[in-house]
């Protein structure tokens, strides 16, 4: 069989199976995974071309990396919150430890074992953010932690990749050690320099031609990775590298999404690779310590997870929902086992264990993720052993509020502001502990919990609330809320936000008296100051002054967008 027409097979089958995992809502990795094993020996044995399809998974995976790198700026670790970095350092070496001791167990070396334990501590971030970003919880207080932790385990796997191929060599002595800082500092150094003293000038130019920038960042970071392979790294660390380097140029959004198509390209060679090196002696070995291994990511990474957001404050059902985006392995775990196959610290039966694993927890997971909020309700009454008791919860029932503020970031900052400075009295309601603090240093009346807790909602003083305002962009907390409000309050007046027109008319429909769509009241707002002020630039330069401020107000609260 010719190359072209085995690779037009292998696509077409790759095809059917993506559109049967988009059908059942599953990450089309799996199916990938699973093409790889169809075509393999197990089933039909259709590829014999194996050099090109390692050489495209490859690609495929530098790729990767340095659309990774173009998203890490320098700066980017400042912006993790302490609770991205505690829970994103902290469940990666509770689980590797863990994995480590249950590979041993299983009868694993000890080199193997480190790399199971290590590759089950990280999850998959282009997973997760799709799946949370599908729900429309990208807002959501679990959703920002997600992320935070998620871009931290991340930049671990990413030092990962410097350090194994150190590992590999096996040779620390110290002139071998030198040896290498000196190529190090070489290799970095030099990089460096060229990208803040010719880089920004070579991208100026070669950018007024599209073509050309494809073609130039496409050289440069696939030469970057075979410097770095010549100078005694990885390929993977070197595509890194490269992707850093063009990090904090404007361009770096174009480049990302040119490049995009052809990474998702490549890198389901990489996935199918994996399905196809199974063998059928191989995957009936592998089934229990599958297993095994799957409930250990599957339960106990939510459990580690759930513990150390409990400690450190956080609500049951944040802690589970967080805890639930960990519940997989990710595309990581997969390249760091690979590598640590190409350098033989692992053989093809841990390639192949860990694989399976990453088919078992990616499809769980999904379905976790998903469906949380039934789970939750399933689940609430034996949850409360991570949510330590908190004295942020404590307020007297007696008091009164006019104003009642559900949701202080972002849109619900602008309403404090106002009524911060308002003749009402006002109390706002949040479950992030780290705006809960912020506010009660500022001395504003502030409850810690979460608004889609009835029986949290029961014990607020809303009785004498003359105006409810809901900022969380969650429908049915939303309509909780409001059937609360007019349970004790049959006058009050409730406000909410909607991302979505439908959301909104049926936020209407449920009995809200005005419910704000941002980007809708945002233009009209705009349009209304442009008619106002007309062409006098003046005013526009006083109106400019005034919102650059605001900006910045948003900017020290920790909001990143509006």
């Amino acid at each position: 069989m010719s190359l072209f027409i085995e690779f037009s097979i292998l696509l077409a089958i790759a095809t059917l199976i993506a559109l049967f995992m988009k059908l059942i809502k599953q990450p089309l990795l799996i199916g990938h995974i699973i093409t790889g094993i169809i075509v393999g020996p197990i089933v039909f044995s259709l590829i014999t071309s194996t050099d090109t399809l390692h050489l495209f998974s490859e690609i495929g995976i530098a790729i990767l990396l340095f659309i990774v790198g173009l998203h890490l700026k320098p700066s980017t670790m400042k912006k993790f919150g302490k609770v991205s970095l505690i829970t994103g350092f902290g469940q990666v070496l509770v689980t590797s430890v863990a994995g480590f001791f249950v590979g041993r167990a299983l009868g694993m070396e000890v080199l193997s074992s480190l790399y199971v334990g290590v590759a089950l501590a990280f999850s998959s971030t282009i997973i997760i953010m799709k799946l949370i970003a599908d729900k429309g919880d990208m807002d959501s207080l679990y959703g920002k932690i997600s992320i935070g932790f998620l871009l931290v385990q991340d930049i671990v796997a990413i030092l990962l990749l410097f350090f194994i191929p150190i590992l590999a060599s096996g040779d620390f002595a110290p002139s071998s050690v030198i040896l290498l800082l000196v190529k190090s500092a070489i290799a970095f150094g030099g990089i460096y320099l060229f990208s803040k003293k010719f880089l920004p000038s070579l991208i100026h130019y070669v950018g007024k031609s599209q073509e050309l920038l494809f073609l130039f960042t496409l050289s440069w970071g696939l030469g970057i990775a075979t410097l770095f392979k010549v100078f005694g790294f990885s390929i993977e660390s070197g595509a890194l590298i490269a992707g850093i380097a063009l990090a904090s140029l404007p361009v770096r959004d174009e480049i990302s999404a040119r490049l995009t198509p052809l990474r998702d390209f490549f890198i389901v060679m990489f996935f199918i690779l994996l399905g196809a090196q199974m063998e059928v002696v191989n995957i009936l070995s592998l089934i229990v310590p599958a297993l095994i291994l799957s409930i250990l990511v599957l339960i106990g990474n939510p459990l580690i997870l759930m513990t150390i957001m409990g400690l450190l404050g956080y609500k049951k059902k944040t802690s589970l929902q967080t805890g639930f985006t960990v519940a997989q392995i990710s595309e990581f775990s997969l390249i760091l086992i690979a590598l640590g196959y190409k350098f033989g610290h692992v053989d093809q039966y841990i390639v192949s264990l860990v694989t399976l694993v990453g088919l078992i927890t990616i499809f769980g997971s999904t379905y976790f993720i998903l469906y949380s909020e039934k789970i939750y309700s399933v689940l609430e009454s034996f949850l409360s052993v991570f949510e330590k008791k908190n004295a942020k919860e404590e307020y007297s029932s007696s008091d009164k509020y006019e104003v009642v503020l559900f949701g202080v970031n972002r849109i619900g900052y602008t309403f404090l502001d106002q009524l911060t400075y308002s003749s009402h009295s006002f109390m706002a309601v949040d479950h992030d502990p780290e705006i809960v603090k912020r506010l009660e240093t500022r001395g504003v009346a502030v409850q810690y919990g979460d608004a889609n807790d009835i029986n949290f909602l029961e014990e607020l003083p809303l009785k004498t609330s003359k105006i409810v305002i809901s900022t969380i962009p969650h429908f049915e907390t939303n309509k909780l809320i409001l059937h609360q409000a007019r349970s004790v309050r049959d006058r009050v007046v409730c406000i909410a936000v909607a991302s979505r027109i439908q959301e909104a008319i049926d936020l209407y429909a449920e009995g809200f008296d005005y419910v704000i769509l941002p980007h809708f009241l945002g233009a009209q707002h705009a349009a209304e100051v442009v008619m106002d002020l007309k062409a006098n630039r003046s005013a526009y330069r006083e109106l400019q002054r005034k919102h650059r401020e605001n900006l910045n107000l948003h900017i020290e609260a920790g909001h990143d967008h509006p």
